[in-house]
């Protein structure tokens, strides 16, 4: 079996020892070749070139914009994605129950791997109207959720690195005073049904993200085993804003119940739009603004291997 690593040396949990470590407990079972990004877009040419190249396996140690490139670049081949953790959140890693620390994750990956343990899965695609695609792992956010998201990545590299969900949190206030966007109104028709509002998210599985330990759940009815899930809140006023993040480190009750959020799930096309362009992410990676966006569920897209 042949494994590719891609490392991502910028991630916020990356460091040369860690690196060193990961790659040394993969050797000590598998032939691995390492591979470090150098820019925007290259793990995903990384992981065509693996496919071309006959890898079985591309394990990615970085965060969740390398992931997800990596994950889009493995599409439709049988290739499988390993993810171990190099980010500051991992969501994805951390939504299938991948180990905290490198080297565990490093450890039980090699595990993995001698008992053949693989997952198949959906993807969410949304194509831009340039006709380009984009898949995500586990969601897709629009409107105020992308906007926060360009401040994030605006923000100095060693904020983000050490005080990632305090930094995350005071970006999202100082993105609310100053949000210039709250007039666009962002339609999302999916299923007969058309909701209006400025900030939405669309989900692959649960949870959205985590804030420490503590998982944020925007759709409970999210799943690797279902659909694509939409939540479109309607409005940026604070006492909406303000529920719905408690909500979502809670129960999820009032995102389940508030005349003022819609929810949709098993969902399988979304078609989004505005009059003017609006921001938008995939998997907490920034991609800039568009007019339209038509988001569809691409089933047995691709291989996972799981703990």
């Amino acid at each position: 079996m042949r494994v590719l690593l891609v490392v991502n040396p910028a991630a916020s949990s990356v460091t040369a020892s860690a690196r060193a470590a990961v790659a040394a407990v993969l050797r000590s079972a598998e032939p691995t070749e390492v591979v470090e990004t150098t820019h925007r877009g290259h793990a995903t040419e990384l992981a065509r070139d693996a496919v071309s190249a006959g890898f079985d396996v591309v394990a990615v140690l970085a965060g969740d914009g390398t992931l997800n490139e990596v994950g889009g670049g493995l599409v439709g081949s049988t290739v499988a994605l390993a993810p171990l953790p190099g980010g500051s959140t991992n969501v994805f890693a951390r939504t299938l129950g991948v180990a905290y620390s490198p080297n565990d994750a490093a450890r039980d990956l090699v595990a993995s791997l001698a008992r053949g343990a693989r997952r198949r899965i959906g993807v969410g695609v949304a194509t831009t109207p340039r006709g380009d695609d984009r898949p995500f792992l586990f969601h897709l956010g629009v409107g105020f959720d992308a906007a926060v998201i360009r401040r994030m990545e605006a923000r100095n590299p060693k904020l983000k690195r050490h005080l990632a969900h305090p930094t995350f949190a005071a970006t999202a206030v100082s993105t609310w005073l100053r949000q210039r966007d709250r007039r666009v109104r962002i339609r999302f028709a999916a299923d007969d049904v058309v909701a209006v509002g400025p900030y939405a998210v669309i989900s692959n599985s649960d949870p959205y993200a985590y804030v420490g330990r503590r998982p944020l759940r925007v759709t409970r009815g999210a799943s690797l085993d279902r659909e694509l899930a939409l939540t479109v809140i309607t409005t940026l006023r604070a006492p909406v804003l303000t529920r719905a993040a408690a909500s979502a480190v809670g129960q999820a009750k009032f995102l389940e119940t508030s005349a003022e959020v819609v929810q949709l799930t098993d969902v399988a096309k979304v078609t989004v739009t505005a009059d003017a362009p609006f921001p938008w992410q995939v998997d907490g990676d920034y991609l800039g603004e568009v007019d339209r966006l038509d988001v569809a569920y691409r089933p047995d897209a691709l291989t996972l291997v799981v703990p």
